[in-house]
């Protein structure tokens, strides 16, 4: 599989450990930056390039990193084809999480969701709060788990990608 790759300063040496991580796993690592570290950089230039690689088709997946992923994934989802999600780190579900009022005890569930239910082709990494090891957890189940395909989460996609 092609992934963009792309973060600002503060997750610049996670990015690092990722692209060996994914190329190590066989899939073709795209970095769209930053190269060297610049506590000044703003993300959107280099989100914005990874962002595009996803929409068009040139990228099948795009993950990017920041200080805490918010304003990566934002700058990702102005882009129309980007379903672009947000992982904080592990978390256990509180109430139900799925149609048959099943609680998962999985602290990865959300990852899962993301995929299953959202078809998210790129996921922005909290830097400041999720670690190396879990951060190459939740990818690796991320770049795993299927769209699940069912009509109603198809059906809400294509109102996202709606013009």
């Amino acid at each position: 599989m092609k992934i963009a790759l792309a973060t600002d300063h503060a997750g610049l040496n996670q990015a690092k450990d990722l692209k060996q991580y994914l190329e190590l796993l066989g899939h073709e690592v795209i970095d769209f930056g930053p190269k060297t570290l610049d506590p000044a950089d703003d993300y959107p230039d280099f989100i914005a390039p990874a962002a595009k690689s996803v929409a068009s088709g040139e990228c099948q997946r795009g993950l990017i990193l920041g200080g805490s992923g918010q304003g990566e994934a934002m700058a990702a989802n102005r882009f129309k084809g980007v379903r672009c999600a947000v992982f904080y780190g592990p978390a256990v579900a509180l109430r139900p999480v799925d149609a048959e009022g099943d609680i998962s005890r999985d602290p990865y569930e959300i990852i899962k969701l993301e995929r299953l239910h959202n078809d998210a082709n790129m996921l922005s990494l909290a830097a400041r709060f999720v670690s190396l090891r879990d951060m190459k957890h939740a990818v690796q189940l991320w770049l795993d788990t299927p769209f699940s395909n069912e009509e109603r989460h198809a059906r809400r996609i294509a109102k996202l990608d709606k013009e």
